[in-house]
C-alpha cells in the first residue's frame, strides 16, 4: 500500500471497503514506517483482519486501487454537489437568523405576545437541536442521499408553512419543520462529505461549509431587514423555495452515494424508538427549561427547575438504554469510551460555547452602544465573517496538505481566546480600529475549529459509527449554542440590574426601567431622548455588562485551549473507507463488534 501517499487529490484517493480508518502517529518514526499501527483501539484490528480477507476473496480488487465514491464521480460532478451541499446548508444556517430583524413586523401583524414573539425564533432551534441524532441513524439504514433529499423536502415544506401561515400557531409550526429539517441537512451534508472522501481530503470542503455558515449567520439580519422593509417578511421564506429547489433537483440527479434498498416497516421497526424519544424528549425539556427561565418564568420557579432537572435525567436514562438495550442505538456509548473521544467532544462544546456568542453578542453590541439598525449590525460584522470563512477554508487547505489537526484546534483556539479576550476592551463608542481587529483576530480563531475537531473525532471511530459520531457531534456543538445564548443573557440582564442604581441615578426611576426592560435595537427610542452626559452613562453601563459577559466566554475559549493541548498529534490518513449502509451492514458491524469484545474478555482471561 505504500503508493497511497503519493496520492494527489480526493479523486485519486486510496479507498477501502469497510476498513476502520487508518491513522499515522507522529509519536515515534517506526510508527510513521507501519501503515496499520495505530488502529483506534484492539476491536478495530480485529475487524481489520477479517474485512481485508473478506475484500480480497470477494472484490478481486487491490485494496489500493479500489476507487472512491467521489473518484467515480468525477471532478465536474464533486463541484456540482459540493454547490448544492453549501446551498442547502446556507438555507438551513441563514433561517437561523434572518427572522431578526423580521421579527418585530410578524408580531404585530399578528398580535404576538412576548412569549409569542420569542417562539418564532426558538421553534427552528429547538427542532433542530433535538432531531439531530436520529438522522445520523436513519441515513446508516436508508442511504445518504434518500434521506438528505427527505431533509431537503421536510425543509422546503416548513418554508411553504410559513410562507403562508396567517396566524401565529401556523408559523410557529412552520418553523419547527423548517427546524427538523434544516438540522437533517446541516448534519447529512456533513456525512456526505464523509462518505465521498478520504480524512485527509474532507477538511477541506467541511471548511467550506465552515465558510457557507458563516456567510449566512451574517447575511441573514440583512437580507431579512431588507426584505421585510421593502417587499414583505414572508419573502424571508419565499426565498427558500427556488434556491431549495435548485439545490434538491441537483442532488436528486448528481450526488452519487451507494444506497441500500431497505424495506421501508423493516427499517422503522430496526430504529430505537424508546432512545429515540427519550433523547428528543430529554433534549426538549431541558432546552425548554433554558428558554423559559428568566422570561416566562423566574429561574428558581418549580417550572423551570423540574424541565431542567427531568431533562438532564431523561438524557442519562435515553444514555443507559442506549448502552444496555438498544440493539442500533442512535448515540453509542462506545463513542465516549476513550478519553481521546471525551477532549475532541469537550473542545466541540468549548468552541461552540464561544462562536455563537460572537454571533449573537456582537450585533447586541453593535445596537445597544453604537445604536445602529440592525441591517447595519450586520454590515458591522463583516470582518468577524470574512476572517472565519477565511480561516476556515486556509485551515482545510492546511490540513489536506500535511494531515494534522492538532496543530490547526491549538491555533484556533489560541487566536479564539486571545480574540474574545479583547472584546473585554471594546468602548462605549464606535472605536473602529478596536472592532475590525478584534473581530479579525476572534474569526481567524473561530474558522479552524469548525472542522479540525469533527475530523479528530471521525479518526478515531470505527467506519460502522461514522454517521452517528457525526451527528453525536453535531448535537453537541448544537446544545452547546443553545445554552449559550440563554447564559450569556442571564449574564448580561444580572450585570444590568446591579448597575440600576448608577441609571436611576442618571434618568429617573421610570426612564430607568424603560432602559433595563428593552433589549437591542429597542432601547434606541429611549437613548435618543436623553441628554448627552445621560447617554454616556447609560451606555457605559450596556458596555460593562457586555465586558462581564465577554469574560465568561474567554474563559470557554480557555478552557478549550488547554483541552485542546491534551489532544494526541496525528496525521491523517489518505487512505479511504467506504462506508456501505443498510440493515444487513449494521447487522454484520454489531456482530463483528459484539466478536471483537469477546475475543478481548478471552484474551483478557487467559493472560489473568
Amino acid at each position: 500500500m505504500a503508493s497511497e501517499r503519493h496520492q494527489p487529490d480526493a479523486s485519486s484517493s486510496n479507498t477501502e471497503l469497510d476498513q476502520p480508518h487508518v491513522e499515522k502517529l507522529v509519536d515515534t518514526p517506526a510508527e510513521k514506517e507501519t501503515e496499520m499501527a495505530d488502529q483506534p483501539n484492539a476491536e478495530t484490528n480485529a475487524e481489520a483482519n477479517e474485512e481485508n480477507v473478506t475484500e480480497k476473496t470477494t472484490e478481486g480488487v487491490p485494496l489500493d486501487r479500489a476507487p472512491s465514491q467521489a473518484a467515480k464521480m468525477g471532478k465536474n460532478k464533486i463541484i456540482v454537489v459540493m454547490t448544492a451541499l453549501c446551498l442547502a446548508l446556507f438555507l438551513a444556517a441563514l433561517d437561523m437568523t434572518i427572522i431578526s430583524t423580521a421579527l418585530p413586523t410578524i408580531a404585530a401583524q399578528f398580535g404576538a405576545s412576548e412569549s409569542g414573539f420569542s417562539w418564532i425564533a426558538s421553534s427552528y432551534l429547538l427542532a433542530n437541536a433535538a432531531c439531530i441524532p436520529l438522522w445520523g441513524k436513519i441515513s446508516d439504514i436508508w442511504g445518504r442521499k434518500s434521506i438528505i433529499v427527505l431533509a431537503n423536502v421536510i425543509f422546503l415544506v416548513g418554508s411553504l408553512i410559513c410562507a403562508l401561515a396567517h396566524n401565529m400557531a401556523t408559523i410557529i409550526a412552520g418553523r419547527a419543520v423548517q427546524g427538523v429539517g434544516g438540522g437533517g441537512i446541516i448534519i447529512l451534508a456533513n456525512i456526505s462529505v464523509s462518505d465521498l472522501f478520504s480524512l485527509r481530503d474532507r477538511p477541506m470542503y467541511f471548511g467550506l461549509f465552515g465558510a457557507t455558515w458563516a456567510i449566512a449567520g451574517a447575511l441573514g439580519p440583512v437580507i431579512g431587514g431588507a426584505f421585510t422593509t421593502s417587499v414583505s417578511w414572508r419573502w424571508c421564506f419565499w426565498l427558500n423555495l427556488p434556491v431549495g429547489g435548485v439545490s434538491l433537483v441537483i442532488l436528486v440527479l448528481f450526488l452519487h452515494i451507494d444506497s441500500p434498498k431497505t424495506p421501508f416497516w423493516a427499517g422503522v421497526r430496526s430504529i430505537d424508538w424508546a432512545g429515540t424519544f427519550l433523547i428528543i424528549g430529554g433534549t426538549l425539556m431541558f432546552l425548554f427549561g433554558l428558554e423559559f427561565g428568566g422570561v416566562n418564568y423566574p429561574w428558581a420557579s418549580p417550572t423551570v427547575i423540574c424541565l431542567i432537572v427531568f431533562g438532564v435525567l431523561t438524557l442519562v436514562l435515553a444514555m443507559f438504554l442506549e448502552w444496555k438495550v438498544a440493539k442500533f442505538p442512535i448515540i453509542p456509548p462506545r463513542l465516549f469510551s476513550e478519553w481521546y473521544n471525551i477532549l475532541i467532544l469537550l473542545i466541540c462544546f468549548c468552541h461552540g460555547t464561544a462562536f455563537i456568542s460572537a454571533t449573537y453578542y456582537l450585533p447586541l453590541y453593535f445596537q445597544t452602544v453604537l445604536q445602529s439598525t440592525p441591517i447595519l449590525s450586520g454590515v458591522y460584522a463583516l470582518p468577524l465573517v470574512l476572517s472565519l470563512a477565511i480561516g476556515s477554508i486556509t485551515t482545510g487547505i492546511v490540513m489536506k496538505k500535511t494531515g494534522r489537526y492538532r496543530e490547526m484546534i491549538i491555533a484556533g483556539m489560541s487566536m479564539m481566546a486571545l480574540g474574545f479576550g479583547l472584546f473585554i476592551d471594546l468602548k462605549p463608542y464606535a472605536s473602529w480600529s478596536r472592532i475590525i481587529i478584534f473581530q479579525l483576530i476572534a474569526g481567524f480563531g473561530i474558522g479552524p475549529n469548525f472542522q479540525a475537531p469533527l475530523v479528530a473525532f471521525q479518526a478515531n471511530v470505527r467506519p460502522a459509527d461514522m454517521a452517528t459520531a457525526t451527528a453525536t457531534f453535531g448535537f453537541i456543538r448544537q446544545l452547546s449554542t443553545s445554552m449559550s445564548v440563554v447564559l450569556g443573557t442571564v449574564i448580561y440582564q444580572n450585570v444590568l440590574s446591579q448597575q440600576s442604581a448608577k441609571i436611576i441615578a442618571a434618568v429617573g426611576p421610570e426612564t430607568a426601567a424603560a432602559i433595563s426592560a428593552s433589549f437591542g435595537a429597542a432601547s434606541k427610542s429611549i437613548i435618543e431622548g436623553l441628554t448627552p452626559s445621560q447617554r454616556a452613562i447609560v451606555l457605559g453601563v450596556y458596555t460593562h455588562s457586555l465586558s462581564r459577559m465577554w469574560i465568561f466566554y474567554t474563559c470557554f475559549c480557555g478552557l478549550g485551549l488547554i483541552l485542546a493541548l491534551l489532544v494526541r498529534p496525528r496525521e491523517l490518513t489518505r487512505h479511504h473507507t467506504v462506508r456501505k449502509t443498510g440493515l444487513a451492514e449494521q447487522e454484520r458491524a454489531r456482530q463483528e463488534l459484539i466478536d471483537s469484545q469477546r475475543k478481548a474478555e478471552s484474551k483478557t482471561e487467559i493472560e489473568a
